[in-house]
């Protein structure tokens, strides 16, 4: 379900979020408050501040008396409490930073408040709607994100496939959907190409409860703007009815799951798998051949596997697409070439 809704534009998922007893958090922000006064009467170089370009002096002297470890383990415990679920800590800001004073420039500018992490520490804790938005940067960061149209050659490649189609009625799968802009964008490709609510059913899958969230409600509590070009380019969809045919949920690909699970059909027409394979977080030769049969025993007889990405050239030199295509290969399937990434079809 897509349900709109007039509430505050902080509003937040109450089933996904705490309640933080900011009392838990005294002796942690004295701590920080003391590293961080240490910090400022030793430190010869610039503290952080907007706008400012962290030279390697900047982090070493930052990493020496206000070190990263420690912010880091604080603000990890904040997440951990605000969050009803295990977060996905990888994705914050915090995650493979070397200094506080990286993590402060990689934060959006709404939350640079303070160069003293434990101000920042007690304006959270002091302002949910402040937490909230705080929590959805952090685990929604645009880097993870596009537009709908991140794939325009993918794009084609579908709607030449759709035109090819004699049954109407047809099951789709975002297998890696994040905020749901991907999936949303294949509803609208079905809905050019002619078909109507009744003729499809399009899952989208994350392992980020906050994206589920984000994509079923097309709201960002971090980022009013990218909320409002999401719910302009797909209010067609919603007055023809196509929100009944789309639906959200957290599945981890790198275990099989099965249609009880998920509430879907037992196997799926076309499945998108864009933006995961070969690139920060499924790259591991293993780890790409277990989501690819997984994928593929979803996959119904004569129906098609797509994975395309817009990785740097670090990641395709660490996992090359000859990996992925012989991953493809290895079950089975019929690779091509598919626009900005490869195809592969489960002959019938």
């Amino acid at each position: 379900m897509h349900p709109e809704t007039a509430a505050d534009e902080c509003a937040a998922p109450g089933a996904l979020l705490n309640s933080v007893d900011k009392n838990r958090f005294q002796s942690t922000v004295r701590r920080l408050h003391t590293l961080f006064n240490v910090y400022v009467s030793t430190c010869p170089v610039p503290i952080p501040a907007p706008g400012l370009i962290v030279t390697p002096d900047i982090r070493t002297q930052c990493e020496r008396y206000l070190p990263i470890a420690e912010v880091t383990a604080i603000f990890n415990h904040l997440y951990t409490a605000a969050l009803a679920y295990p977060p996905i800590l990888s994705s914050t800001p915090f995650h493979n930073s070397m200094s506080w004073a990286d993590t402060f420039a990689a934060l959006p500018p709404r939350f640079q408040l303070s160069a003293n992490p434990a101000r920042l520490l007690e304006l959270l804790l002091g302002d949910s709607d402040l937490l909230t938005r705080f929590l959805f940067a952090s685990f929604l960061p645009n880097r993870f994100y596009g537009c709908i149209d991140r794939y325009p050659e993918q794009r084609i490649f579908v709607g030449e496939w759709l035109k090819n189609r004699g049954e109407r009625q047809l099951n789709y799968l975002d297998a890696a959907c994040g905020t749901g802009e991907d999936t949303y964008g294949l509803a609208l490709l079905l809905s050019e190409a002619g078909f109507s609510p009744e003729d499809i059913r399009i899952s989208g899958w994350t392992l980020e409860p906050l994206e589920v969230w984000s994509a079923t409600n097309r709201r960002f509590p971090h980022d009013c703007g990218r909320e409002m070009l999401l719910k302009g380019a797909t209010a067609g969809l919603f007055q023809k009815g196509y929100c009944q045919s789309i639906t959200f949920s957290c599945q981890d690909l790198l275990t099989v799951p099965s249609p009880e699970q998920y509430g879907g059909p037992k196997c799926f027409n076309l499945i998108l798998c864009n933006g995961l394979l070969g690139g920060p977080i499924i790259h591991k030769r293993e780890q790409v051949e277990l989501v690819t049969g997984n994928l593929v025993r979803l996959l119904a007889p004569g129906g098609i596997l797509l994975a395309a990405d817009n990785f740097h050239g670090g990641w395709k030199r660490k996992c090359p697409q000859t990996e992925l295509r012989a991953s493809f290969e290895a079950y089975g399937l019929k690779c091509f070439e598919a626009g900005e990434g490869i195809g592969g079809l489960k002959p019938d």
